[in-house]
């Protein structure tokens, strides 16, 4: 778990999580938005494989 908590592309993740959140709320609803969402959720499925391929690695 602590792999996950203190990795640099999780804790990225996270923050540009916050901020697509906060652009949903108060953003217009278009294409960008839907297309902000798809990057987000890309980005988080790179930095969580990332995480568990090199915890992998390390067995």
């Amino acid at each position: 778990m602590r792999k996950f908590l203190f990795n640099g592309a999780i804790i990225s993740a996270a923050f540009s999580g916050f901020s697509a959140l906060k652009a949903t709320k108060s953003g217009p609803r278009d294409w960008r938005l839907v297309l902000l969402w798809v990057a987000w959720a890309a980005s988080t499925a790179i930095a969580v494989g990332n995480v568990v391929d090199a915890a992998n690695d390390a067995d």
